[in-house]
Parts: structure tokens; C-alpha cells; sequence
């Protein structure tokens, strides 16, 4: 669904972050979470979903009845691409691994750097070298003041 959603977005002028999908029963939700280089707003929002809607009308990629909701990323946003590690480097974030890694799959620490296919984390005063490929979840942890 992200591939097919994404270039929609991008011709709207904003970044799709991330997409989830739950589908079955009365509670199905499709969550379209975009971004931008000075924030989201409501209009944002709003201008997103119609151009969404009209294209799920069209397309009908998934079956049964949901809901869409499109919103910012906010401040636990997830990082998905090389461009959102490399943009947020030097914040803290909390990582999942599809496999473990010296026997440890979840990190959580401060992001020194993307490397090419593998991003450095600083856990505990430990840099843990953390391919990309074995990524399986990764999200800013919210620093709240």
C-alpha cells in the first residue's frame, strides 16, 4: 500500500511517512501519516485525505469497510528510509530488530549516524551497528519538556 500511496502523496507536495492498515469487521482503519518540511496543519490533512479518498474510490485496493484517517507523523514518528535516519540523527530513538543481533533484538539510544546500509546507535555508552535490512520497527522516542 505504501509504494501505491506514495507517489499520490508526493504529487501533493508532502512526504508519506507511513501507512497501516487493519482491515475486517466494523473497526477497519487505513492510517496515512505525512509529513513536510514546515509541519502538517489540519488543511493538510484534509487536502490529503480527499485526494486518498477519490484514489481508493477508483482503485478499491481493499476490501471491506474502514476508515481513513491522514495525519502528522507525530513526535514517536516512525523512521522507515536511509533519508529519515540520516535526517534524524542525534535524537534518541528506540529500535526493533526482525532478528537478533549478539542475541539482543530492541536498542534504544542515540542515533550518531546512517552509514550507508547501516545506522550507529549509541546504547549505553556502547555503538551498536545496526543494518538497515534487519530493521523491523524504528521510532523517534518523544522528547517531552
Amino acid at each position: 500500500m505504501l509504494a501505491r500511496l506514495e507517489p499520490l502523496v508526493e504529487s501533493l507536495g508532502y512526504e508519506l511517512v507511513d501507512v497501516e492498515c487493519r482491515v475486517g469487521g466494523r473497526d477497519g482503519v487505513l492510517r496515512v501519516f505525512i509529513d513536510a518540511e514546515d509541519g502538517i496543519t489540519l488543511e493538510d490533512c484534509e487536502r490529503v485525505s480527499r485526494q486518498v479518498s477519490a484514489w481508493l474510490d477508483v482503485e478499491d485496493p481493499i476490501p471491506g469497510q474502514y476508515r481513513l484517517e491522514v495525519s502528522s507523523p507525530g513526535l514517536d514518528r516512525v523512521l522507515r528510509t536511509p533519508a529519515h535516519f540520516a535526517h534524524f540523527s542525534g535524537e534518541e530513538i528506540k529500535v526493533e530488530l526482525a532478528q537478533p543481533l549478539e542475541g539482543r533484538k530492541r536498542f534504544r539510544g542515540r542515533l550518531e549516524a546512517l552509514d550507508g546500509e547501516v545506522i550507529v546507535v549509541q546504547v549505553d555508552g556502547v555503538l551498536w551497528r545496526l543494518p538497515l535490512a534487519m530493521i523491523e520497527h524504528a521510532r523517534l522516542v518523544p522528547v517531552l519538556d
